[in-house]
């Protein structure tokens, strides 16, 4: 880049588009017949024609990640989901509510991990019978532990009205603007956090 457009900012595209935000969507689940991809396709959709930062599906079933503690930590898929995790600027996790708390294998997923977390923002969607609240709030300590600072909007899907049958995701129109105000706050908390790291 010129002096001038150092000064005045790059009109190159390519140059934009590799200055932007990378913000992963983290899938929370890894069980058969799970609902998670179906939710995180719909917000990667709407962040998509956002344009402010690149969005992509993190799924951590992907990783093949061994129970923590049961290894000697040579595996394959644990290295390269601490590399995932570091290439990003932020994240959107999917939550889905079990016996009131997260996944076990994302708990498990997010304990393989530490300094790749720190100093960088995220945003929940959650889902369960009660909009999977009570799963969104033990991930926001765990977020605290691991220095993620969580956004205050927290879309919330009701497994009785956003879902056929408990199993198709039909979201109602209502959470698109929830959607969209988390990620404003995602994007520039991450922005900002960028800075410390």
């Amino acid at each position: 880049m010129g002096f001038l457009g150092k000064i005045f900012g790059s009109t190159n595209k390519e140059e934009k588009t590799m200055s932007k935000l990378n913000i992963g969507i983290i899938l929370g689940s890894t069980r058969d017949g799970r609902v998670s991809p179906q939710v995180g396709e719909w917000v990667k959709g709407i962040a998509d024609k956002r344009g402010d930062a690149n969005y992509e599906i993190v799924d951590i079933a992907d990783f093949k990640l061994p129970f923590l503690g049961t290894t000697d930590g040579t595996e394959p898929g644990i290295a390269a989901w601490n590399e995932k995790l570091a290439s990003l600027d932020g994240f959107v996790f999917i939550v889905q509510e079990y016996n009131h708390s997260i996944t076990g294998a994302l708990k498990n997923a997010i304990d393989f991990a530490r300094e790749a977390w720190n100093n960088k923002a995220a945003g929940i969607v959650s889902y369960g019978s009660t909009g999977g609240a009570r799963a969104a709030e033990h991930l926001r300590g765990i977020m605290g532990e691991l220095l993620i600072a969580d956004v205050r909007v927290h879309p919330t899907l009701s497994l009785f009205t956003d879902f056929e049958n408990f199993s198709v995701f039909k979201p109602q129109d209502l959470h698109l603007d929830n959607v969209n105000a988390m990620l404003d706050q995602v994007v520039a908390w991450s922005g900002a956090l960028k800075v410390l790291r």
